[in-house]
């Protein structure tokens, strides 16, 4: 058990006597069991809201949580199963198969138990595999949840996806990631300095299970809880933090400009500062993938292609192998053509949206699908290829995309 409290330790940051094992995890030690403990998605469990309803009318049925790692897609399904007196069995989709999937369905029938199978990571499953599930899903013999931080509309298929109700978990927010870490500080008997939290909260970026072991780890390594003990726990001596997030804009800002500037040596070290400090991957590709839009555009078009396939490449590898792609698609973008045209194009037209609002249609322009709208001139005069302004009367002389840059 983690040691008591005493007067000394409750001084922020001091150093205490390392606490014995535990008999397991604190990510499993505070894991909430009701959804009165559980911390962030109001917007599923939240009065009124469809996980909170189906709980208090004891209402199962198969579903998918999609949402980033550490958000509590886990806990969520063992509080569900739990509110309707479910037998709750856990797989991993990495290496779990058939088998492990078939013991479980005969022993839920052999008993008669109502059984939530929760499958984590059900994107890893194959199609032969999700099709060995859909009949036992279909019948209800099981409820099934399963868990994954992939688009379930590309790694989940069709049948199996129709019959589970797709539910989105989102990041947490700060505050949320505050109580948590209160939550986990608390649970130890350990005091935590505020700019400690605010490094820990930036580093962990809305995982909630990566915060509350890097709490665990470096409270038992040092007895302590500071940046510099957090930081030793993460085996990396590089790392910058400035919790007012100025570090953070300022390197995204010399990332971009370095790569809009064609300029690779830049592009490359900011690249790499951004890696070393524990950036997301998504984070940076996502950035690089508005990049190929915005500052490349129509003078390159398959710049989006290769930051698309550099995004889709973190989500499958992930670090620290897609640092390699990272750069791969840096190099490309920078040494592309830049053309901000289509970009600048779009939003002269959105101004004239927001100042004019909805301006009549040209008539010309108008789908006359009945003879009574044909009457009214719905359609009239259009002509394949017509060279004229297509642009309402009002605005019709407008001029937004010019190719000259």
């Amino acid at each position: 058990m983690p040691q008591t409290k005493t007067e000394n330790s409750k001084k922020q940051g001091r150093e205490v006597s390392a606490p014995q094992t535990r008999s397991q995890p604190l990510a499993a030690q505070i894991r909430p069991s009701s959804l009165q403990d559980f911390i962030g998605q109001s917007h599923l469990i939240g009065p009124g809201k469809p996980l909170q309803i189906a709980i208090q009318k004891k209402h199962m049925f198969s579903m998918i949580f999609w949402g980033p790692p550490g958000v509590g897609k886990t806990s969520l399904a063992r509080i569900l199963a739990q509110a309707v007196d479910a037998q709750f069995v856990e797989l991993s989709a990495v290496s779990a198969g058939k088998a492990d999937v078939r013991e479980i369905i005969e022993q839920a029938t052999a008993t008669n138990t109502k059984t939530v199978l929760f499958l984590d990571e059900i994107h890893r499953f194959n199609k032969a595999q999700q099709d060995f599930l859909l009949p036992f899903v279909e019948s209800g013999r099981i409820t099934l949840i399963g868990a994954t931080t992939e688009n379930p509309s590309f790694e989940v298929i069709a049948p199996l996806l129709s019959r589970c109700r797709v539910f989105v978990l989102r990041e947490l927010t700060k505050e949320e990631m505050m109580t948590v870490i209160d939550r986990a500080v608390t649970s130890i008997h350990a005091g935590m300095a505020q700019d400690a939290k605010d490094w820990l909260c930036a580093m962990a970026n809305g995982d909630a299970r990566q915060a509350i072991t890097m709490i665990e780890n470096a409270f038992d390594l040092y007895g302590k809880l500071t940046i510099e003990t957090l930081t030793n726990t993460l085996q990396s001596k590089h790392l910058r933090y400035d919790k007012h997030g100025e570090e953070h804009f300022n390197l995204i800002s010399a990332f971009i400009k370095s790569m809009r500037a064609s300029n690779i040596d830049g592009a490359l070290y900011y690249l790499a500062r951004l890696v070393d400090s524990g950036q997301d991957p998504l984070y940076i590709a996502r950035r690089m993938v508005i990049f190929a839009s915005e500052d490349i555009g129509v003078a390159q078009p398959t710049a989006l292609v290769v930051a698309n396939s550099v995004f889709r490449a973190c989500e499958t590898i992930g670090y620290p192998e897609c640092q390699i792609n990272l750069a791969h698609g840096v190099v490309y973008l920078c040494q592309a053509k830049k053309n901000r045209s289509a970009y600048d194009a779009y939003f002269q037209a959105l101004a004239d949206v927001k100042q004019f609002g909805n301006l009549p249609i040209p008539m010309k322009l108008r789908n006359a699908p009945t003879k009574l709208m044909k009457g009214l001139g719905y359609g009239k005069g259009y002509e394949m290829y017509d060279a004229g302004s297509y642009l309402p009367e009002e605005i019709k002389r407008k001029k937004y995309f010019t190719d000259q840059h």
